[in-house]
């Protein structure tokens, strides 16, 4: 049987959508990576309800949490593959998933600073 590729505008957008929301809830319930970060996502989520963070706030936040997730995504797939296309231990293939990995450092140190400028003064 042979893929048919959904042409139309409206409902070949809605099957990449369908498909977009499945691989996040894959993420989500598999990774334990990514189940950690939405987690952490949550409670920041519910940290500005509680603080009344105003709109500036609710954007840096909402942007760290989405970049977080982002790029923890991106490093799961690039790992899959790594694993897929040379399954044995490799010093390449981990060269390749440590700087994956370091991505996910990156995003995750800067939702920590804006975390930190957000809420230390609401401590304070």
């Amino acid at each position: 049987m042979e893929f048919q590729k959904d042409n139309t505008f409206v409902t070949g957008r809605l099957k990449s959508v369908t498909y977009a929301f499945k691989g996040a809830v894959k993420l989500i319930k598999t990774e334990h990576s990514v189940m950690v970060q939405f987690s952490l996502g949550i409670i920041m989520t519910i940290a500005g309800f509680y603080f009344h963070i105003s709109q500036t706030e609710w954007l840096c936040q909402t942007m760290a949490i989405g970049l977080v997730l982002s790029v923890e995504g991106l490093n799961t797939a690039v790992e899959k593959i790594a694993d897929f296309i040379h399954p044995d231990y490799s010093k390449r293939i981990g060269f390749i998933k440590d700087i994956a990995a370091g991505a996910v450092f990156f995003a995750a140190m800067t939702a920590i600073a804006i975390g930190l400028i957000i809420y230390i003064p609401k401590f304070i």
